[in-house]
């Protein structure tokens, strides 16, 4: 691969998934799935940026841990009917 390639594709990778991610920001005050289109716009830009990876593997142990939390507070209220 030449460099101009490389760093084509690297542009490309940074204005979509920033593109995105921007627009999840924005969802989060304006209407809109901002839960889902942050992730997307991470995992874009983890394609070639650790800082993205990092973020993204985050991003995800939040949410498991919130759902794990969750269900778990579903489960108690179920046995307490």
């Amino acid at each position: 691969m030449s460099t101009t390639y490389k760093l084509a594709r690297r542009i490309v990778i940074a204005v979509l998934g920033g593109t995105v991610l921007l627009a999840g920001i924005v969802m989060i005050v304006a209407p809109g799935p901002a839960t889902l289109v942050i992730p997307i716009g991470l995992a874009i830009l983890a394609v070639e940026f650790a800082w993205a990876r990092l973020w993204l593997r985050k991003l995800r142990k939040t949410i498991s841990n919130q759902n794990r939390k969750n269900h778990g507070e579903r489960a108690e209220n179920h046995r307490r009917r």
